[in-house]
C-alpha cells in the first residue's frame, strides 16, 4: 500500500501537529495530486516605509522574493501545491498600480528542519525552527542564505536578518492571518506583511516542476 505522503511541515512538526488549530491542519498538510490549495483575502500592510531601502528591494523584487514600496489593504490570491514532496506556494499581491508575484518552495532538510527558497530561481533561503503556540504555527529562522551566481553563501550570523512568520485560524472571522516581519541587526524592521484569507482546496490538472533545495545552515551543523 502506498504511504500518504506528508507535507515539510508536518514531517518537521511530528506528533506536535495534533497540536494546531484544525484549519492550520488542514492548510499545512500535503495537498493531493491533482489539486491546489487557493487563498484568497488583503494584506493590511505589505513592504516598509523606510524609502531607502526601496532600491535595494527592487533588486530582491524582480526575482519573486519581495517587495519594494509600503502599500495598505493589498488584495492577494495564493496558490499552494505539493511537488516532490516539497510545498510550492505562489503569491500574487495586486498593488494598486501594479501586479507582483513571490513565489517559494518549502522542503524539509535532513536536520529536520523547514527550509524555505524564495524567488525564481531560489535567490534567498531561510532555515526555520518549526513551533506550535496556543494553536498557532510560529517559524523563526536560524540561518539565510543567498545565492551568488552558481554559489550559496550563508550570511554571517550577526548581521543576518531574523525572519518570523506566524499563521492562525481567526474563529471568530472564520478566517486565517498571516503575519511576517524581518529585522535586521542594528537596523531594525525592514519588511512586513499582515493580513487575513480564506483557503479552500481546488482539483486541477496543472502540473509544475521544481528543483532541489539547499540548506543554509548545512554547513554549520557539519562543523
Amino acid at each position: 500500500m502506498t504511504p500518504v505522503p506528508q507535507s515539510p511541515y508536518a514531517r518537521a512538526l511530528g506528533e506536535r501537529t495534533d497540536d494546531l488549530h484544525p484549519r492550520l491542519q488542514a492548510y499545512f498538510a500535503a495537498i493531493p495530486d491533482g489539486a491546489v490549495g487557493i487563498g484568497e483575502g488583503v494584506f493590511q500592510r505589505v513592504g516598509t516605509p523606510r524609502r531607502w531601502l526601496w532600491p535595494f528591494l527592487r533588486l530582491l523584487e524582480r526575482r519573486g522574493v519581495v517587495a519594494a514600496g509600503w502599500e495598505s489593504d493589498v488584495p492577494f490570491r495564493v496558490e499552494n501545491r505539493t511537488i516532490a514532496s516539497r510545498a510550492i506556494g505562489e503569491r500574487t499581491f495586486h498593488f494598486a498600480r501594479r501586479q507582483w508575484v513571490m513565489r517559494d518552495a518549502v522542503a524539509l532538510t535532513r536536520h529536520g528542519r523547514v527550509v524555505d527558497e524564495l524567488g525564481e530561481p531560489g535567490v534567498i533561503a531561510a532555515c526555520f525552527d518549526v513551533a506550535v503556540h496556543e494553536g498557532a504555527l510560529r517559524l523563526t529562522s536560524r540561518a539565510v542564505g543567498i545565492r551568488l551566481g552558481h554559489l550559496r553563501v550563508r550570511i554571517p550570523s550577526p548581521i543576518a536578518p531574523v525572519v518570523h512568520l506566524t499563521e492562525r485560524f481567526d474563529d471568530a472571522l472564520d478566517r486565517q492571518r498571516v503575519t511576517l516581519t524581518v529585522d535586521a541587526p542594528l537596523i531594525g524592521r525592514v519588511y512586513e506583511y499582515r493580513g487575513d484569507f480564506t483557503y479552500r482546496i481546488q482539483h486541477t490538472h496543472r502540473i509544475q516542476h521544481v528543483g532541489e533545495h539547499h540548506d543554509p545552515a548545512e554547513k554549520e551543523q557539519s562543523e
